[in-house]
C-alpha cells in the first residue's frame, strides 16, 4: 500500500511540475507518448511527420501545417491540397529531411505513430526541435479528438463523426451476405490486411461496415497483415474480390501487376472466375487520411459490394 500510495505522489508530483512549467495546453492523454505534455496553445508552425493521418486529418481540422513528407504520395487530392496550402515537402515518408524540418523552425511536432517502440526512438532528437505530440494508440478516431482541441475544431468534429456514423449504420444495414477477399499486390510480395482487433483503419471500417472476409482473411487473435505465397492465393475465395495495385510501390508499371493477373493461380480464384474482381485506389486503402478516406472506403462498398449483382 506504502509503495502504491508512493507511486501516485509521485505521479502527482510530476503532473504539477510539468502543469507549472506549462504556458500552453497541458495533454494528458494516454495516448500520446510520454504525456503529460506541453503544447502551444494555438500552434502557428506545425510540421506533421506522416502523410496520411496526421496530413490529411490537420488539414481537414485548419491546423496551421508547413511541412509534411509529400514525397511519392498516391492520394494526388490530399497532395494537391497541401501544395495549394504552401505546405513544404520534407521528401519521402521513411526518409523525412531533417535539415528542411529544422529550417521550418516548428512550434509543434505531430505524427501518428501507432507505435510505442518508434515513438520512444524518434522522440528525443524530435522533441529537441519543437514540442512532440506522437499518437500511440493506433486510434484514427481519437486522434480527431486531439487535433480538434489543437485547432479549437472539437464541435466540428461532433458532427463530422454524426455524420459519417449515420452513413455507416444505412450501409451496415443493406451489405449483402457476401464473402469479400482483400489483396494487395507490390512490386516484391502479397499483402492481406486482415480483419483483427488491430486492422488497418479502411479494414476495420469494412469489418464495422459488415464485410464478411474469408477465414484466411480473418484473424480475432492473430495478426493484422500477412504476406501470401503464391499457393496461399487460394484461400482467398470470397465471392468478391478486391485487389489494390501502385500506391508507394512501382507494382503498377514494373510489370508486376500484369505478371500476377496473367498467372494462372490468379484465375483459379473463385471471384475471377465469376469475374467479381475489382481494383480499388491505393489513396484510400494505402493512405488512410481520416474521415474523407473513411467515406471514400464507404463508396467503394456502395459501388462494388452492395450494388454488385
Amino acid at each position: 500500500m506504502l509503495r502504491t500510495l508512493g507511486a501516485a505522489f509521485s505521479t502527482l508530483l510530476l503532473l504539477c511540475g510539468v502543469a507549472h512549467a506549462c504556458d500552453g495546453r497541458l495533454i494528458q492523454d494516454a495516448r500520446i507518448y510520454n504525456a503529460p505534455l506541453c503544447v502551444p496553445e494555438r500552434p502557428q508552425r506545425v510540421v506533421v511527420l506522416d502523410q496520411s493521418f496526421s496530413l490529411g486529418i490537420g488539414l481537414e481540422l485548419g491546423l496551421p501545417i508547413v511541412g509534411a513528407p509529400l514525397t511519392r504520395m498516391s492520394d494526388e487530392s490530399l497532395l494537391q491540397k497541401a501544395q495549394r496550402a504552401g505546405i513544404e515537402d520534407l521528401g519521402f515518408v521513411t526518409e523525412p529531411n531533417l535539415e528542411r524540418l529544422v529550417a521550418l523552425q516548428p512550434d509543434l511536432i505531430v505524427a501518428f505513430t501507432g507505435d510505442p517502440g518508434l515513438a520512444e526512438s524518434v522522440y528525443p532528437m524530435l522533441s529537441a526541435l519543437a514540442p512532440t505530440l506522437l499518437d500511440i494508440s493506433g486510434d484514427w478516431r481519437g486522434f480527431y479528438d486531439v487535433i480538434g482541441a489543437l485547432s479549437g475544431q472539437q464541435d466540428r468534429v461532433a458532427g463530422l463523426f454524426d455524420t459519417y456514423n449515420k452513413r455507416l449504420d444505412s450501409i451496415r444495414a443493406r451489405v449483402p451476405g457476401k464473402a469479400v477477399s482483400i489483396l494487395r499486390i507490390t512490386s516484391w510480395d502479397f499483402q492481406v490486411y486482415t480483419d483483427s482487433p488491430q486492422a488497418y483503419a479502411p479494414f476495420e471500417i469494412a469489418a464495422e461496415a459488415g464485410l464478411i472476409r474469408s477465414a484466411y482473411e480473418t484473424a480475432p487473435d492473430g495478426p493484422s497483415l500477412k504476406r501470401p505465397d503464391w499457393e496461399d492465393l487460394a484461400n482467398l475465395d470470397g465471392d468478391i474480390l478486391l485487389y489494390i495495385v501502385g500506391g508507394t510501390n512501382d507494382s503498377d508499371v514494373d510489370g508486376r501487376h500484369e505478371e500476377v493477373i496473367e498467372n494462372p493461380l490468379w484465375h483459379l480464384l473463385p471471384a475471377v472466375q465469376q469475374g467479381n474482381v475489382h481494383r480499388i485506389d491505393p489513396a484510400t486503402w494505402m493512405e488512410f487520411s481520416g474521415l474523407i478516406s473513411a467515406h471514400r472506403v464507404l463508396d467503394d462498398i456502395e459501388r462494388l459490394i452492395i450494388n454488385t449483382p
